[in-house]
């Protein structure tokens, strides 16, 4: 249920998530970190669900980085396993959700690409939230790959801002209002560098497969009670308002 402090009409447009402590979670239980992934799948659920009902307009997931390719195969490969039964789940369907992916794709195995294609085209007529899966995803590749592009196209110096932004992945949608950070580590790890200039953190010590629609409150709670200046100053913020 809604939480009643929440201020319904200042609900954050565009929030992001690292969903961070699924192998901790499992290693505390005495289970195999691919446990903790698993869980954290179920989770997920809840939290898409629940940022639907509230009106969020954006949900972008760190699932995996461009980094995390270097752990065990098995768990790589549980990893990429779990992908595509998301992908399947009617979690889209029910909560009128489109689903998206970012990342360096072209490394993912053939059978998920396909299922990523399939399930965009298939969920492209939805109108709610959108939901965006980083998937082999880092900010630093993001922002050469963006400069790179610009490059190559032979657009003229100097490279501006709004350039950058029109190639970076996340060009579809607004930069996030709010970065959550789950499993109690204080660090952005290498997640949406360019797009959180102005964004508001969130950290808490819960794992994720233990964050639920209550952690989920308390950190949009948290949002409200800040006032976003955007490097105005206090008083320019209250005149302006």
């Amino acid at each position: 249920m809604m939480n009643s402090e929440l201020d319904t009409t200042r609900i954050p447009r565009h929030i992001a998530i690292i969903m961070d402590g699924n192998g901790r979670w499992a290693t505390n239980q005495g289970l195999d970190r691919t446990f903790g992934h698993k869980a954290g799948l179920d989770t997920v659920k809840k939290i898409t669900s629940e940022c639907a009902r509230l009106g969020v307009d954006f949900l972008t997931l760190y699932t995996f980085s461009t980094e995390n390719w270097n752990r065990p195969a098995y768990e790589v490969e549980a990893l990429m396993g779990l992908v595509l039964n998301f992908i399947e789940m009617e979690l889209f369907t029910d909560n009128n959700v489109k689903f998206r992916m970012i990342g360096d794709l072209g490394r993912l195995p053939e059978a998920v690409q396909k299922k990523i294609h399939y399930m965009e085209d298939l969920t492209s007529v939805n109108t709610g939230m959108t939901l965006v899966v980083a998937m082999s995803y880092s900010a630093r590749w993001e922002i050469t790959k963006a400069v790179n592009d610009i490059v190559a196209e032979g657009l003229p110096l100097p490279i501006t801002e709004e350039q950058i932004c029109q190639h970076m992945e996340t060009r579809f949608m607004p930069d996030p209002d709010l970065l959550i950070r789950t499993g109690g580590e204080l660090r952005i790890s290498n997640y949406l560098l360019w797009q959180i200039a102005y964004s508001e953190l969130y950290f808490c010590d819960t794992f994720w497969p233990d964050f639920d629609e209550q952690e989920l409150h308390r950190a949009i709670a948290s949002f409200q009670s800040r006032q976003r200046r955007f490097g105005k100053t206090e008083a320019q913020v209250e005149n302006n308002e």
